[in-house]
């Protein structure tokens, strides 16, 4: 049974397949016919809701909605037979075309579901490339199919709205689809059906809009490529894969692949392409209303683009430069900040006259600590430290990581009681019940940051050696060697 399960799309996708060939080799207007030209959409909907109930997706309101549209399909072209073979009458616009375009917001409103619950994030870069998409196939549709109609004199009002709605609906459908393929997600063998579907049937529609414009329709290939879509998309709900189609994933919004950039390079040259064609074949008839609105949404909207981008890259720095100055564990600033922030405050020292004082924190016993505990719970105590300790300090102070449980704090404008009250106050908020030692080192306004660094790290050394969780204040004017401190 589950591999019946398993192998169902295939045999559904194969028998639209064998099915849109019958249709194409049965003479048109017999029974057989009619049969296929109408069951499609029934089958792709029972093929939908049959894929829910079997794989039984977290969200199933965008499946059963297009279940629904290739209902109203089906009935349109059951309700087209009985007009065309059974009344021999031919009326436009008719119940069919409420039918037929009823379908196009059931899908639209089925793909906003899909594209909502897919994204966990804002992504404003997709929408817009989707926006770009559609601005360029919808003056596309106007340029070819749209002004045609609105210019043909022989249909009513009723029909000229009517005929207008078709290809606007499908631009409608496409930015939907467009939002679709841009949005993040998996893209499943479900997801290609879906979408391969959904194109099919957007390609049949610009056909058969095509020849009723400029020629006439008598049924054939995009009868059958319907056919198609219908197979692709049932196939797509049989599919186990259908489950992810509908799952959420996070927004990556700093991608942006070269087909992507392609795709928006070929949409964006379509106005001056179409002002080329209309230029060479007859330059009195230059469609310049039509061109000039879309080449200004085109390129308002690239606009807009381009300048997410730029704001992503500007955030990508900032991001970056706060990276390279900051300790990756616990947030604070990391030794290559300390190095660079010393001599500068050495330098405003030396010309405000202001004391400035450095100490070197060392967490005692850490390594018993994460012996006991572990890695994690060492990495924690790290973290919660330094957090404590930036609440006591002034903005103007520095902590800086300086190596494992070694931290270095830089105080200007204080003298050394206060530099040492600000220390006790520091070990007293330390949490988990630990201590630290501190050496700490006043500036006597001549020595290099290495020698006043030195001098901090030798008086740490013997708060070590004196028994931990002590404040050494170094001597003046020394320079201390003693060896590096120890947990």
């Amino acid at each position: 049974m589950g591999a019946r399960r398993q192998r169902a799309w295939l045999a559904f996708g194969a028998t639209s397949l064998v099915w849109a060939v019958a249709y194409l080799l049965t003479p048109r207007h017999t029974l057989v016919n009619d049969v296929l030209d109408d069951a499609g959409g029934f089958a792709a909907a029972a093929a939908v809701l049959g894929g829910v109930h079997l794989h039984r997706p977290a969200r199933r309101a965008p499946w059963y909605l297009f279940a629904a549209a290739e209902a109203c399909l089906g009935a349109g072209d059951v309700l087209w037979t009985v007009y065309e073979d059974v009344l021999h009458d031919d009326p436009f616009p008719s119940l069919a075309d409420v039918l037929y375009l009823a379908a196009y917001p059931i899908f639209t409103a089925a793909i906003f579901l899909l594209v909502r619950g897919r994204n966990r994030g804002r992504d404003l870069g997709g929408l817009l490339d989707a926006a770009i998409v559609s601005a360029g196939l919808g003056l596309l549709s106007w340029t070819f199919l749209m002004r045609p109609i609105a210019a043909d004199e022989t249909l009513t009002l009723t029909g000229q709205l009517v005929s207008l709605a078709y290809p606007l609906a499908d631009v409608v459908l496409i930015a939907m689809l467009a939002r679709l393929l841009t949005s993040p997600g998996a893209r499943t063998a479900s997801f290609r059906l879906l979408t391969g579907g959904l194109l099919a049937m957007l390609a049949a529609d610009a056909a058969f809009a095509a020849l009723t414009t400029f020629a006439s329709y008598e049924g054939g290939v995009a009868d059958a490529v319907w056919i198609v879509s219908y197979g692709a998309c049932g196939a797509a709900a049989l599919h186990p894969t259908m489950r992810a189609v509908t799952d959420a994933v996070a927004v990556d919004p700093t991608r942006f692949t070269f087909r992507r950039f392609a795709l928006l390079g070929v949409t964006t040259l379509i106005a001056p392409a179409l002002l080329a064609v209309e230029g060479l074949t007859d330059p009195t008839a230059i469609d310049w209303r039509g061109i000039t609105a879309g080449s200004l949404v085109l390129y308002l909207l690239i606009l807009a683009r381009v300048w997410t981008l730029v704001r992503q890259v500007q955030g990508q720095s900032v991001q970056l430069a706060a990276m390279a100055h900051s300790d990756a564990l616990t947030g604070t600033a990391n030794r290559r900040t300390w190095d660079l922030a010393l001599p500068i405050a050495m330098s405003a020292a030396a010309r405000s006259g202001a004391p400035l004082a450095v100490a070197m924190l060392d967490l005692d016993r850490f390594k018993d600590f994460n012996d006991r505990y572990g890695h994690l719970a060492g990495d924690l105590l790290l973290k919660e430290s330094t957090a404590a300790w930036k609440g006591l300090l002034r903005p103007e102070d520095l902590l800086a990581r300086y190596g494992g449980e070694e931290f270095c704090v830089l105080m200007a404008a204080s003298a050394t009681a206060e530099a040492v009250t600000v220390l006790e106050r520091l070990k007293a908020a330390t949490p988990r019940r630990q201590t630290f030692s501190a050496g700490l080192a006043m500036w006597d306004g001549a020595e290099s940051p290495e020698q006043l660094l030195n001098r901090a790290d030798g008086a740490l050394y013997t708060a070590k050696r004196a028994g931990r969780d002590l404040v050494v204040v170094a001597p003046a004017q020394t320079a201390a060697t003693g060896p590096p401190s120890t947990g």
